[in-house]
């Protein structure tokens, strides 16, 4: 059962990691009509917050290696 929860918390860890760096990478929307150029500018909190729970799985994951 622990090895289990191991393998789950690690790859978890790791898909919250790279969804997190993902969304913080790429670029914002970007719409041309003509003159007008309208671009998306938003916080990156939520990217953040992926990416710690990610870390934080990780070491969940490795912690359970360690018992």
């Amino acid at each position: 059962m622990n090895n289990t929860l191991k393998i789950v918390l690690l790859v978890v860890g790791v898909v919250l990691v790279g969804y997190g760096l993902y969304t913080l990478i790429t670029p914002e929307v970007a719409f041309e009509a003509g003159p007008l150029k309208v671009q998306a500018q938003g916080d990156h909190t939520q990217s953040y917050a992926m990416i710690g729970l990610g870390i934080l799985s990780l070491i969940g994951g490795i912690a359970f290696n360690k018992r």
